[in-house]
């Protein structure tokens, strides 16, 4: 498990801007029972893809009319339990770290891996996620 001194600036990037934090198994299920759209970002220390995922995110959803319901994290290596739990909700993806999932009433309707985060700007990251919103939201 990583130390708290390093992930807590990491999940503050996304919980100071209104995401909800997933500690739980029990927290997922109850969100992902909800009617409406949840987007979860599984937040990681990967400087990398976790560099560009949060921004990507955040400029996501500052950016467009239509958005999820419920914006929710949760982060690998530390919220143990729920990231688990969220990973067998991402079935038959692999574990993937970070990553970004959309859900519509419970259902996962659009999944980005840390292979497709990688290598990729905060904008285009954004940019689909803006085209996930338009289409589920």
């Amino acid at each position: 498990m990583y130390p708290a001194e390093i992930v807590i600036p990491m999940k503050e990037e996304l919980t100071e801007e209104g995401f909800v934090e997933l500690l739980s198994s029990d927290a997922v299920e109850n969100q992902l029972s909800q009617q409406g759209t949840t987007l979860v970002v599984i937040n990681s220390v990967c400087g990398c893809s976790a560099g560009t995922a949060r921004p990507g995110v955040l400029m996501a959803v500052n950016n467009t009319e239509k958005k999820p319901d419920t914006l929710a994290t949760s982060f690998a290596g530390f919220d143990l339990d729920a990231v688990k739990k969220l990973r067998e909700h991402l079935l038959p993806y692999p574990p993937s770290s970070p990553s970004i999932a959309l859900f519509k009433d419970g259902q996962l309707v659009h999944f980005i891996e840390r292979h497709q985060i990688e290598g990729r700007s905060a904008q285009m990251i954004a940019h689909n996620l803006i085209a996930a919103f338009e289409q589920y939201c």
